[in-house]
């Protein structure tokens, strides 16, 4: 039963785990924010905000572009294969919205606590504790909530997702920590 919900909660998850890692190996390019900051925006008070980028350099167009189309694509691979994993596991199929919900709401998620990590004075690759293993989780669970509600109740029961909850921190840490160690990130974090 622990095998089989782990098992979804991967196979369900997979579309939003892969993005991110494709993005750091497609970026490059224009940053979404076009290298903007704040500084000109004030609250109702008048006060500055920040003088930090929006985003950063790590947050590109491509990236996001690259990562979205991996994540989808993978969804549709997995398609393929789930007749005959589903007999032994009962994975589920990915409908289009959910593939694209999980896709771009995990670079949605990267971008979210990436636009926190400046207003909070973190520089780019600076340790974010939670944030940066569950940014991507919530914002592709939220999304995928939103445009594919019924897919999303059948397959993220709540067994799959303290699995989820669980098993993210650890495969982020250890996925960043492979990075780090092939040369592909400047932190293991």
């Amino acid at each position: 039963m622990v095998a089989e919900t782990v098992a979804i909660a991967v196979w369900a998850m997979l579309p939003a785990y892969v993005p991110n890692n494709v993005a750091v190996l497609a970026g490059g390019g224009r940053p979404i924010d076009g290298g903007r900051t704040l500084d000109k925006l004030t609250d109702e008070d008048g006060v500055l905000y920040d003088e930090n980028r929006i985003l950063g350099d790590g947050k590109t167009w491509r990236g996001t572009a690259f990562g979205t189309a991996a994540g989808v694509v993978l969804a549709l691979l997995l398609n393929q294969l789930q007749p005959f994993v589903a007999g032994t596991v009962g994975v589920p199929q990915f409908p289009i919205a959910a593939a694209v919900a999980l896709a771009f709401g995990a670079m949605l998620g990267d971008i979210l606590a990436s636009f926190l990590k400046r207003r909070t004075g973190r520089q780019r690759g600076a340790a974010f504790p939670g944030v940066d293993q569950l940014d991507f989780v919530i914002v592709s669970l939220a999304l995928t909530a939103i445009v594919a509600t019924g897919w999303f109740l059948a397959t993220f029961t709540l067994p799959v997702l303290v699995a989820i909850f669980v098993l993210t921190p650890v495969l982020h840490v250890s996925t960043n920590g492979l990075a780090y160690a092939f040369g592909l990130k400047d932190e293991p974090w």
